[in-house]
Order: structure tokens, then C-alpha cells, then sequence
């Protein structure tokens, strides 16, 4: 059982503060899935959550009165169904949309295009409509497409603000934390990779020479911490065995993002996240750096510093991959009836 002297403790180590008051109402998109609830539940733990509004296609009026008994500020509502959607987004301040298909195995996340793709626009058309100067943070793979999408659908309406959507690929760093802490024998909550480049294979890059603590690895075994950072989605994948991929890490990285978001609006100085964003930092263009976040989003993109060599090479590699998928989203909106 949690004492009630302990339970404020359940919140997120890292840079998830729960120490100032705000007063956001955050909707997820998505909130009856495998991802959704968990996130949804994470969400409403924080004190800076003030109305959490939670949306999917079914179940979500028993998600929303399950978490509306949990003894925190933020009110829940629950909207089910397409005509619900509105409603659910009026008035919102942060967008977060994990909503689509789960891979299965043998899947890549492109394969999970032509789904994802449509619900995505769908949602990010409701966002241009009902809440245009929302921060949104696309979870939907593939994300290396969902992120243009929502871009050229708010677009459409003449509403997008390229500091304010974000695709969220806080797990690849969560995991490079994870990975190097554990081979190194550190605290992961004390561990920092930046991870640029998309959220997909080989388009994953972590910065291991940027690392803090400063950490050393030898080619032989860097490659394969490496490999095993951009895979580390399919390796959920396969040990799900066909019941879903990653979803709890998934809702703590969307929960960790969400909140560094918040705390940014809420005035928090020095908030740094990596993100897929609009991006004048290579030839792609859109690109995961460290962000500096602020009240209305991106404050400062803060490239892809220093690089070493291996590094280098790796996203040499990533370009033609990242454009394809980029191009595939435009394309997709451009088609649409």
C-alpha cells in the first residue's frame, strides 16, 4: 500500500517537476489504447495538469471515470467517437497523440503508413480547427511521416506554427539512458545521450560522444550499443510476441515529454528536450536536435554539436531514408480528397 506521506513520490525522476502549479488542459488522442492509458494515467498524476480530456474511438468514458478517482487536481473528462472530438479539444493547451495501430512482428513502422497516416491527419485537422495554438506532440508512428503530415495539414488552415509540433522521440533517448547506464554501472537517472536524427532505424542516432557523464566505448561494442538503441523498439516487438510493441516505456517518454513541455510554458528556464521538428539544421527537412523549450515552444534549436566521426557516418546514412519517409507525408496530404 502507499502511505499517504510517500505518494506524491509516484512522480517521474528525471526532469518531470510536479513542484509548480499550472493550470493546462492537455487532451491525449489516442487515450483507450496500450499506449494511451498508461500515459493518460501518468498525466494525471501531475499537478500541472489542471483538466485532462481524453479521447478515442471506443472505451474512453471507462478510462476517464477509472482515472477520475484518482486523488490528484486534474479533472477528467472523457469523448468517445468522431462527433465528440471538438469537444474534446476546445480550449486545449497540449496535444498528445498516440493514437493509431500498434506494429506486430516481422512490421516496421512504415508499414504501419496507411493507418496511421489517415488517423493522424484526421486529429491533427480537429487541432487546426479547435485549439490552433496548442502544442502538439505527435507520438503516431511512423513518426518520421506522421510529424510532415501534421505540419501540411495545419498548413491547410493557416494555422502552423513550426515551434509548436513536435514529434515525440524522447523513447530512443529514455532507452540510450537505459542501455549506456547499464553497461557502464551508472544511476540512468543520471544519464544524458542526446538522440538525433528520426525515430526509425537506422534514422536513430544517438550521441554517445556527447554523453554526460563523459562515457568510452570500443568500436566493436559502441556499433552494437548503437544497434541496439535504434532496434530496441522491434526487440519489444518480438517479445511481445504479437500482443503490441513498446507501450509502457512509450507512455513514460510521452509522459516525461509532456511535462518538460508544461514546465517550459509554466516559465521553467532551461528545459531540454529532443525532438522531430521543422528543421534549418541539415538537408532534411525535419530533424530530432536538443531543444530548448519556452512559453511558446521552441526557444532555440540547439543543433547537433560536436560529432564524432562514427557519428558522422551515421547520419551520412540516415539522409536518403528520412527524406523518403518526410516526402511520403507531404505526399500524402497533397493526395488527399
Amino acid at each position: 500500500m502507499f502511505s499517504r506521506t510517500v505518494r506524491p513520490t509516484v512522480s517521474l525522476v528525471r526532469s518531470l517537476s510536479t513542484s509548480s502549479q499550472n493550470n493546462a488542459k492537455v487532451a491525449v488522442l489516442g487515450a483507450s489504447g496500450g499506449i494511451g492509458q498508461p500515459l493518460s494515467l501518468l498525466l494525471k498524476n501531475s499537478p500541472l495538469v489542471s483538466h485532462l480530456s481524453l479521447y478515442d474511438i471506443a472505451h474512453t468514458p471507462g478510462v476517464a471515470a477509472d482515472l477520475s478517482h484518482i486523488e490528484t487536481r486534474a479533472h477528467v473528462t472523457g469523448h468517445m467517437g468522431p462527433d465528440q472530438l471538438d469537444a474534446a479539444l476546445q480550449g486545449c493547451d497540449v496535444v498528445v497523440i498516440p493514437a493509431g495501430v500498434p506494429r506486430k512482428p516481422g512490421m516496421t513502422r512504415d508499414d504501419l503508413f496507411n493507418t496511421n497516416a489517415t488517423i493522424v491527419a484526421t486529429l491533427a485537422d480537429a487541432c487546426a480547427r479547435n485549439c490552433p495554438e496548442a502544442m502538439i506532440c505527435i507520438i503516431a508512428n511512423p513518426v518520421n511521416s506522421t510529424i510532415p503530415i501534421t505540419t501540411e495539414v495545419m498548413k491547410k488552415h493557416g494555422v502552423y506554427n513550426p515551434n509548436k509540433v513536435f514529434g515525440v522521440t524522447t523513447l530512443d533517448i529514455v532507452r540510450a539512458n537505459t542501455f549506456v547506464a547499464e553497461l557502464k554501472g551508472l544511476d540512468p537517472a543520471r544519464v544524458n545521450v542526446p538522440v538525433i536524427g528520426g525515430h526509425a532505424g537506422k534514422t536513430i542516432i544517438p550521441l554517445i560522444s556527447q554523453c554526460t557523464p563523459k562515457v568510452e566505448f570500443p568500436a566493436d561494442q559502441l556499433s552494437a550499443l548503437t544497434g541496439r538503441i535504434q532496434e530496441a523498439g522491434t526487440e519489444v516487438v518480438k517479445a511481445k510476441a504479437g500482443a503490441g510493441s513498446a507501450t509502457l516505456s512509450m507512455a513514460y517518454a510521452g509522459a516525461r515529454f509532456t511535462f518538460s513541455v508544461l514546465d517550459a510554458m509554466n516559465g521553467k528556464e532551461g528545459v531540454v528536450e529532443c525532438s522531430f521538428v521543422r528543421s534549418e539544421e541539415t538537408e532534411c527537412k525535419y530533424f530530432s536536435t536538443p531543444l530548448l523549450l519556452g512559453k511558446n515552444g521552441i526557444e532555440k534549436n540547439l543543433g547537433l554539436g560536436k560529432l564524432s566521426a562514427f557519428e558522422e557516418n551515421l547520419v551520412a546514412d540516415a539522409i536518403d531514408e528520412l527524406k523518403g519517409s518526410i516526402k511520403k507525408g507531404e505526399n500524402f496530404v497533397a493526395n488527399m480528397k
